[in-house]
């Protein structure tokens, strides 16, 4: 069949033939990818999934709250072999909070079977505030809601099964974070104690203020300059 061309040619290039072999690795990285299981939305819920609870009290409510997670196999057995959430929970004998806590229930697993990062959930729960004040957990982290200690929760989880990524801190921050609570304590011996144990234990002097980066409660002034004694972060550098 004849082609009539009516614009000057401005260019041209050789078109090769692509060869049996490429064809095949194309049609098997097709293939390969056709096999792995992702998640979406229609993806039936299995009998059985595997999950983890976690406990939330707070001095808002006299009864603790129960979020249970449950979590999806994908491609169990192979290389491609992932968790993902699939579900949630909320449980507490407080049934003040009734109503928003199904409602919240019930967006967060769509967004869980939905698929793709649902990581975001995270930083838009933990920037939740309640108008009547937050309050200090237990090593002097700050939680400005309930909601936020909610996504605080869902991070760990996700931190546990490899979504989110914890980079944490690296050698020179922690040796800086020891020297600065080793001379803060050789300054102020008969008013603060050196941190013990986990983060979630550790103790921080009383005057310490709440640092803006972590939420901890564990900001000291030194040498003229606000330093925070948990995640390193100074006004001075």
């Amino acid at each position: 069949m004849a082609i009539k061309i009516n614009k000057p040619i401005t260019g041209y290039e050789v078109v090769k033939e692509t060869s049996d072999t490429q064809k095949e690795q194309v049609q098997s990285v097709a293939e390969q990818d056709s096999n792995i299981e992702h998640m979406h939305e229609k993806l039936e819920r299995p009998e059985m999934l595997l999950g983890s609870t976690y406990k939330i009290k707070t001095p808002l409510s006299e009864h603790a709250v129960y979020l249970t997670i449950n979590d999806i196999v994908l491609n169990p057995g192979s290389e491609h072999q992932i968790r993902r959430p699939f579900e949630i929970f909320i449980n507490s004998k407080n049934m003040d909070h009734f109503q928003w806590v199904v409602a919240l229930t019930r967006v967060i697993s769509a967004v869980f079977r939905k698929g793709g990062d649902s990581t975001f959930l995270v930083e838009e729960l933990k920037a939740v505030f309640d108008p009547q004040g937050g309050y200090f957990k237990k090593g002097g982290v700050y939680m400005p809601s309930l909601v936020a200690e909610m996504g605080s929760a869902i991070e760990i989880h996700m931190k546990m099964i490899g979504m989110i990524v914890d980079e944490g801190l690296d050698e020179h921050q922690k040796q800086l974070i020891e020297s600065k609570r080793a001379e803060y304590a050789a300054q102020n011996e008969s008013q603060s104690k050196a941190a013990k144990g986990d983060s979630n234990t550790q103790d921080f002097p009383d005057s310490a203020v709440l640092c803006k980066k972590c939420s901890t409660k564990a900001v000291i002034m030194m040498d003229g300059c606000l330093t925070c004694l948990n995640c390193g972060d100074s006004k001075c550098s």
